[in-house]
């Protein structure tokens, strides 16, 4: 089975290909580009180096969210896009569970933040051990990633609070531990580390490779049928509704 993995949900533009147990290409950028100026041109260099024909893949994987509005769009659409063009049907991977999907055989919890702002964080809580809790998701779709919380987005204060509950050691990844390592250090009450550099943010080869799974698990849907899952509104559509709030409330006065 062979997948093309995309992943531009945060700062982080990754495009790979994986097939079965082999990675066989992945170009990931994190510097300064936007992603509607880097997804395709990566994906023109993998195909060209790897003399990839498009149309031998059997599904596209995408990371679906939570993430950046604009960058989740320009992963989706160039998803979907390609996904029709092809008539290849889409994966869509959580975006917590792929950077947690980083980590590998351990039994702390994985614990990825993406800076989320407003002092929030889109989160969830992973292990790879079976002792550690129980799973809230159903039909796992690999039997050793096991699923604590599903992802979500919530206040930094809340996650402390909750880890301090579960009281199991944590090992944190994703955009939002520079931003937040100070409140950890000074919020939690377990033991915790910090991913090194090479496995702390997105990359497409795991998108790709938990997008195998999801395959044969049976999850994944028509190209035409994919929509991101934000998790929440964007800063736009949340003035608006503050907007039109204010106006209803004015005409009522």
């Amino acid at each position: 089975m062979k997948i093309l993995a995309l992943d531009s949900s945060g700062l982080v533009a990754s495009v790979a290909v994986v097939e079965n147990d082999t990675l066989l290409a992945e170009y990931t950028v994190n510097y300064k580009k936007t992603h509607s100026q880097t997804l395709l041109p990566m994906l023109d260099e993998i195909s060209n180096m790897t003399e990839l024909d498009l149309s031998t893949i059997d599904a596209i994987a995408v990371a679906g969210g939570p993430g950046s509005f604009t960058g989740l769009r320009i992963g989706s659409a160039t998803a979907k896009g390609l996904g029709l063009a092809l008539e290849k049907p889409l994966i869509s991977i959580p975006t917590t569970a792929a950077i947690a999907y980083n980590i590998w055989d351990t039994d702390k919890f994985v614990c990825p933040i993406m800076d989320a702002r407003r002092n929030q964080v889109y989160t969830g809580i992973y292990t790879f051990s079976k002792k550690a809790g129980e799973k809230e998701e159903t039909n796992e779709v690999d039997p050793v990633f096991q699923v604590i919380r599903m992802q979500m987005a919530v206040a930094v204060d809340e996650l402390i609070q909750r880890l301090n509950n579960y009281g199991r050691s944590v090992v944190f990844l994703g955009d939002g531990v520079p931003v937040y390592a100070q409140k950890l250090a000074e919020g939690l009450k377990v033991p915790y580390s910090f991913a090194p550099a090479y496995m702390n943010r997105q990359r497409a080869a795991v998108v790709g490779t938990l997008g195998i799974r999801y395959y044969k698990a049976g999850k994944y849907e028509r190209a035409a049928e994919h929509r991101p899952d934000y998790l929440r509104m964007s800063q736009a559509e949340r003035e608006r509704a503050q907007r039109l709030k204010k106006e209803s409330e004015g005409e009522k006065a």
